[in-house]
């Protein structure tokens, strides 16, 4: 068992999956991977994801120390930027298998047409 905020895991992959389970987490960090990205650009590079579900997300990925959050008020209008903590980027090779499987899943299940931009 592992606790962490005062709640209980049973094992250490729920423990990884905290950090980055659900549909959208893994999602917004490969493209953090690629470098820093401000709101506006991660919901183009994410356009099936809501307002409301990026904003969530990215609040949690903060609150679990995963991603930082940085906001420009030198200039208007306000800038806000998001990027890898070092604890975030140490799953840069956890979300780079996530991605390999897919690849491969979706190639051998040949269910994949063509790859979209």
């Amino acid at each position: 068992m592992y606790t962490i905020d005062n709640k209980t895991y049973p094992c250490c992959t729920s423990v990884t999956m905290k950090f980055i389970g659900g549909k959208w987490k893994a999602v917004i960090l490969v493209h953090l991977m690629k470098g820093p990205k401000r709101y506006n650009e991660l919901r183009k590079l994410i356009p099936t994801i809501t307002e409301r579900t990026l904003s969530l997300q990215l609040k949690q990925l903060e609150e679990d120390h995963v991603i930082n959050r940085k906001v420009y008020t030198e200039k208007p209008p306000l800038m806000v930027e998001y990027t890898l903590t070092d604890f975030g980027k140490t799953l840069a090779p956890v979300i780079g298998e996530i991605t390999r499987w897919g690849i491969e899943a979706a190639q051998t299940s040949k269910k994949i047409i063509r790859k979209t931009s």
